[in-house]
């Protein structure tokens, strides 16, 4: 009934904005300079008449002429600006419903004077749907507040986060996080561990990048998320700082505080955060295999604490030259617990045969660092180097405690067993890289190089306890991994315009990879997969084409070539035990996944975006549930092909002055064809999901907001097959002390929809599963901006740790 309510709402916001946003009117116009010739990017914005509050913004192309549609009848003004030029306003104008008016030609003085330095307010979108990327805005958001960076993925526009913390883009897996430009080298668990200790009031915005260009690494056949930090960007002395509460299950706090100076020689910035709480999930799973059903039931909680900082400073040496240093530090130490009550029973009579109940207890700490020095050069004529060296560092360990009881018909002790392990993980990576770009012929050239060396570091020790409690190492069951990986890369890309409809880029990413693992059993023994060894040279090339139709309509058609190498961990062979039924093992001859995209895209008055696509992707890689004995595991295993056709439609809705939105809707159709461990794999399913968002200026500095999302039935890791889910979220906004200061209230999941359900037959073994996190949360947040407003705007920077972090797991 719930899930159904939110269905409805959903469906309800669709409809809602449809019927608010058919009928448009139109302005056209042309923009000339005191020659008569046409001037390009003038800014033309249609304000109203009464108050000069601006409606929609548009800017001219090479032929100088512009079209701005708006919903709303009214009494309007032009206003026209561009530096070097004087601005223009136009004399107000009727404009009636679904008419079409032809603005005046306007022609532009030069300017007189010099631009001196302004005080600046704005207020960004909650989305924007720009030409290479999906960005939201999360300082726009309300609902945002108190959130962590995993869970505002699941709410950003066609981004999912299944119940294990995968990440998918559009129902695709293979997503590349990357944090400030440096991609995240970490595991599944790791990043997930990761992400849910930023918190989004440290969070500026997320970059959603479907279809990356030859510049960006290869990694990720869905494509990039780029979640980026703030970093302050106004002259003189200023800061901000935050405190929030969540109430879910149990109390939540955050706190950050950011501080900046910045003049015209150099900027200088910093900013640290924590986040202290318990939180909640359940899983339940119950598993039929042969002739035995073992219904298991858990909770599972965690007690975190971590702490983010993040510091750095640009030197402008002059006009040309900048050198910056950057470091980004996030600890956390947190306590992992679960209790587990699994009654095993004989299928054929239903006869109670034995209860576990386990427990596991898992103290644990991560550290990930990033150390970064930056060189940039620009002159005028659009050359412009970027070099920048890095050297990242992951530190991880786990302690676990796991007892495991069996229990008869009477609740008498049969017998236990109790095991313990100890799991240290370091990894250090080193990259170096060079990016140019200049002007060539009537377009612009890229190019650059890049080179990267990994060390991993696992260990693996196995404890069984004796009679007397104390902890025996199981030589045979203890071992450690060491990974080393070296990657050489190269690029060009080049861009460039036919004419005025017509417009392309090309590149070609080289990417040259040797890599070596070596597992090392305690008790001496060699096995199988205990070394692999790899070296292989790749070509990824990418290409779009886009044509500019008319003002309405543009076309592009983007092709790239993809690779998602396996995380560090993934390659590393352990057994490691969650319980006495359940482990995990790692794969070492686990190969590379390659993925094929081509995508259509087509855009509808600058704002309406729809767009289509393919993908091939060739040696998919896939968490596999499956048996031996009377146990199960999970390890990452190639299959042979996975195909998927998608769609997507998104847009940007000014309803009315007073009320904004945002409407995305996504389907795809999967295809699994392949043999995992010798057992054939064939599954055919569509998938299909959408996500809302609006946003209401109610006066007096107060705006509401509601958003939404939903994901229909659909399959993950080629055996699992998902049910719907999805959650509506309420939030209400106050600013006060001019502005500066500001509290958001929220309500997350109100319907509680946002719970999970899946079911998967393979390998001798049906499953049930469903589970919960605190979806369900009420979150206060307080935040206030201090010192000066003169805004200058930040270079951005990529660093060079961009496809090497995420692998971390």
């Amino acid at each position: 009934m719930k899930k159904s309510i939110s269905i409805i709402t959903m469906v309800l916001l669709f409809i809602t904005t449809g019927a608010m946003a058919q009928t448009r009117s139109s302005i056209t116009g042309t923009v000339k300079d005191s020659n008569g010739k046409p001037v390009q990017s003038v800014t033309v914005s249609l304000l109203k008449s009464m108050d000069s509050s601006l409606i929609k913004t548009a800017v001219t192309d090479a032929d100088g002429k512009f079209d701005i549609s708006t919903n709303n009848a009214g009494i309007y003004l032009m206003h026209y600006a561009m530096i070097g030029f004087e601005p223009v306003y136009s004399i107000p104008f009727v404009l009636s419903e679904g008419q079409s008016f032809a603005a005046g030609p306007v022609a532009l003085k030069p300017a007189t004077s010099n631009l001196k330095e302004v005080t600046v307010v704005s207020k960004k979108p909650m989305i924007e749907v720009k030409a290479d990327k999906t960005v939201f805005n999360v300082e726009a958001s309300i609902n945002a507040t108190g959130s962590n960076a995993l869970e505002l993925l699941q709410k950003s526009p066609g981004m999912q986060v299944d119940n294990n913390d995968n990440i998918s883009m559009k129902g695709k897996t293979g997503v590349r996080v990357y944090v400030d430009g440096k991609m995240m080298q970490l595991d599944t668990k790791d990043l997930a561990a990761y992400l849910k200790s930023i918190n989004s009031n440290d969070i500026e915005a997320i970059e959603m990048i479907s279809n990356p260009s030859a510049k960006y690494d290869a990694s990720g056949n869905a494509g990039i998320v780029n979640i980026r930090l703030k970093k302050n960007k106004k002259f003189g002395t200023n800061g901000s700082t935050n405190l929030g509460f969540t109430q879910g299950v149990t109390p939540k706090g955050n706190g950050s505080l950011n501080l900046n100076y910045r003049d015209k020689k150099i900027n200088i910035f910093g900013n640290a955060g924590g986040s202290i709480g318990r939180n909640e999930n359940t899983l339940d799973l119950h598993r039929i295999q042969k002739d035995t059903l073992y219904d298991q039931t858990s909770v599972n909680h965690s007690k975190d604490k971590s702490f983010n900082i993040k510091t750095g400073a640009d030197l402008f040496l002059n006009s040309r030259n900048t050198v910056g240093v950057m470091a980004t530090v996030n600890a956390s130490d947190n306590t992992w617990g679960s209790e587990s009550h699994t009654p095993i029973y004989y299928v054929p009579t239903g006869a109670f045969q034995k209860n576990l109940t386990a427990f596991n207890t898992i103290q644990g700490s991560r550290t990930n660092a990033n150390f970064n020095v930056n060189y940039r050069f620009a002159d005028t004529s659009g050359r412009e180097v970027n070099f920048d060296a890095d050297y990242g560092l992951f530190r991880g360990t786990g302690r676990s405690y796991q007892p495991n009881y069996y229990y008869g018909n009477s609740n008498n002790l049969l017998y236990s067993i109790t095991n313990r392990n100890h799991t240290p993980t370091d990894i250090d990576i080193y990259t170096a890289k060079i990016d140019a770009e200049q002007k060539w012929g009537k377009g612009k050239i890229g190019y650059g190089a890049k080179t990267s060396f990994v060390t991993t570091r696992n260990s693996f020790e196995f404890f069984n306890d004796d009679a007397n409690g104390n902890p025996e190492k199981v030589l045979s069951r203890s071992n450690s991994f060491k990974y080393t990986e070296n990657v050489n890369a190269a690029y060009i890309n080049y861009q460039a315009q036919f004419n005025t409809k017509w417009s392309y880029q090309a590149g070609i990413r080289m990417e040259q990879t040797n890599s070596k693992g070596t597992l090392t059993r305690a008790d001496g023994m060699v096995q199988a997969d205990g070394k692999v060894e790899r070296n292989y040279l790749d070509f990824f090339p990418s290409a779009a084409l886009t044509w500019n139709i008319n003002q309405q309509h543009s076309l592009n058609l983007a092709y790239s070539r993809r690779i998602d190498r396996p995380t560090y961990q993934d390659l590393n062979p352990f057994e490691n035990k969650l319980d006495e039924l359940t482990y995990q093992k790692g794969n070492a001859f686990l190969r590379p996944q390659y993925t094929d995209n081509v995508a259509l895209t087509h855009t509808f008055m600058g704002f309406l975006n729809t767009s289509a696509g393919y993908s091939y992707v060739k040696d998919y890689a896939t968490q596999v549930t499956d048996t031996t004995n009377n146990a199960t595991f999970v390890q990452q295993q190639n299959l042979a092909t996975q195909q998927i056709w998608s769609f997507n439609i998104s847009a940007p809705l000014a309803i009315r002055k007073w009320w904004n939105g945002y409407a995305n809707f996504w389907y795809n159709y999967q295809l699994f064809n392949g043999s995992i461990g010798g057992k054939d794999v064939k599954v055919e399913i569509p998938g299909y999901g959408a996500y809302m968002q609006h946003s209401f200026t109610l006066g007096k500095d107060y705006t509401a907001e509601i958003s939404g999302w939903f994901n229909g039935p659909s399959i993950w890791g080629a055996t699992w097959k998902t049910k719907s889910q999805g959650a509506v979220d309420l939030g209400l906004q106050k600013q006060f002390m001019q502005k500066r200061a500001t509290v958001k209230l929220s309500a997350t999941d109100i319907f509680h929809t946002a719970p999970w359900k899946s079911t998967s037959e393979f390998g001798g073994v049906n499953i049930r599963g469903k589970g919960s996190w605190e979806s369900q949360t009420v979150r206060l947040n307080f935040s206030w901006r201090f010192g000066s407003s003169n805004i200058k705007n930040s270079r951005e920077r990529q660093t060079g740790l961009e496809s090497e972090s995420k692998r971390i797991k």
